[in-house]
């Protein structure tokens, strides 16, 4: 072996590029890159330990800790195939020398998933307060149980994933002191789901290091503690069942607006639009470049309050992506949502993502030209809202504003196919590559908009149409193709 493995930081470097060259994507590929570090741990003394610790980095379900003890190895590898859920039922729980067996390569793990608590019995002998995984950084716990959750409870846990609420979540925060990244995800809704989520909002104000938070909706208590937090950057808050959830209140009774200045990324999919309106009402985000919002029901007026709110929460000069849905039926169908106006502020913006179903968003030519000199660096633009009013936005128009948005390469809009003129000499904008149209009327002459739309736009090589009138488009690509083919014979 050469001299130059004998150092640590050599060999450690050489493992870590096998690591990255293996990094596996299919179960065939996750074999085989196991298969290669389990042969460089026995290769040499000086490569075992860093390749064992490579090895059990990270391990998706407890099976294969488990197949280190001897008297289990047959039955979780049965036939040379892969464990399955009843493998555990009826078997003794392990012995003090099976859990050393069991514990023997358990302190190398980082990282952990697990999924099933079929086999907790067999960890009885174990102290219930004690802790077997002393290195873990991230778990992954997908069960409605916190039974036996404190043998994952590392003080060295960085990130947790949980799918319950219940009284072991303060104990996790408290035992975890240097949690980074927390996400709790509540499953169902049910009689105790309101005390539930007080015991989360107390359960995040213990939190002091976080950088990343997803969880249920928080009281305002919550949400004044995370402005204290120097780290954190990215927050969402989400109702799992969006459509079915209660609609959770927050505490209005707010005198001066709460300063988030270090959030850069905030996600609000709440079927409450009055929590939403609450949140941005009374709360500042100087550093947000991504907002995502999703609620259910926003009348006109709730509409008006959450536009309002956001083009005077204080991301002006930062926000660069926003995306606002709307999933389900309107109180006031067929209603107009004047959202453009309210966003023309932020200056940065490259992504505006805008979907109603039920409710029209407001489009013009003017407000179009005004919105694109606006936003010099749109990149993407989507407005998806009803077909239940006609569109005033028409290809000169569009084509005149294009000017203004030289990066824009995706655009998703209603537009009137009636008036196709385009005057002379228009500018081909050659960065957009990605075109959903829709039409409130049928396409008549097709040919003709599949020419304006090869000659103005020549990085475009089909039109998507997204809910009405395919057979127009349908046949518009059809001349778009042959236009194309032309060219290059």
């Amino acid at each position: 072996m050469h001299q130059a493995l004998l150092i640590p930081d050599v060999f450690l470097e050489i493992f870590a590029h096998v690591n990255q060259v293996l990094n596996p994507s299919s179960t065939g590929e996750k074999v085989l890159a196991r298969k290669s570090i389990a042969a460089l741990a026995t290769t040499c003394k000086t490569f075992h330990e860093p390749a064992m610790d490579l090895l059990w980095s990270k391990v998706d379900q407890l099976e294969p800790l488990l197949g280190c003890v001897a008297r289990l190895h047959p039955l979780i590898y049965h036939g040379g195939s892969r464990w399955d859920s009843t493998w555990s039922k009826g078997v003794e729980p392990l012995s003090a020398h099976e859990v050393r067996q069991f514990l023997r390569h358990s302190a190398r793990v980082h990282s952990l998933n697990v999924q099933s608590d079929h086999f907790f019995h067999l960890l009885s002998v174990v102290p219930i307060e004690k802790c077997v995984f002393l290195r873990l950084r991230s778990l992954t716990w997908r069960l409605s149980t916190a039974k036996y959750l404190d043998l994952f409870l590392s003080r060295t846990l960085r990130r947790c994933s949980l799918f319950t609420i219940n009284q072991n979540l303060k104990n996790i925060v408290a035992r975890c002191a240097a949690l980074e990244g927390l996400s709790i995800k509540k499953l169902n809704f049910d009689a105790s789901t309101a005390d539930e989520l007080s015991l989360l909002s107390d359960s995040v104000r213990l939190c002091k290091q976080l950088v990343t938070l997803s969880c249920p909706p928080l009281d305002w208590a919550a949400w004044e503690h995370l402005s204290d937090l120097p780290n954190l950057v990215r927050v969402g808050v989400r109702d799992v069942q969006i459509c079915s959830a209660p609609a959770w209140s927050l505490e209005r009774n707010v005198a001066n607006p709460t300063q988030f200045l270090n959030i850069t990324a905030l996600s609000l999919q709440v079927n409450s639009a009055g929590y939403i309106i609450t949140v941005l009402q009374h709360s500042q985000f100087s550093s947000l470049t991504e907002l995502k919002i999703e609620t259910d029901l926003l009348s006109s007026e709730e509409a008006e309050q959450l536009f309002c709110a956001l083009s005077n929460c204080k991301a002006c000069q930062t926000l660069q992506q926003l995306e606002i849905t709307v999933i389900s039926g309107s109180r006031h169908q067929g209603s107009s949502l004047t959202a453009i106006p309210h966003l023309l502020c932020f200056a940065q913006l490259q992504t505006l993502r805008l979907v109603c179903c039920f409710s029209y968003i407001y489009l013009n030519n003017d407000l179009l030209l005004e919105a694109m000199s606006n936003w010099p660096h749109l990149r993407t633009l989507e407005i998806e809202g009803s077909c239940l009013h006609p569109s005033t936005v028409t290809f000169c128009g569009l084509f005149t504003a294009l000017r203004l948005c030289p990066h824009l390469h995706t655009l998703r809009v209603l537009i009137d196919p009636v008036n196709i003129k385009v005057g002379p000499n228009k500018i081909q904008h050659t960065s957009l590559k990605t075109v959903d149209f829709d039409t409130l009327s049928p396409i008549v002459n097709t040919a003709d908009v599949a020419r304006i739309i090869f000659n103005v736009l020549p990085c475009v090589d089909q039109v998507n149409q997204f809910t009405m009138h395919t057979e127009g488009w349908d046949e518009v690509n059809r001349h778009l193709k042959s236009l194309k083919a032309a060219v290059l014979h």
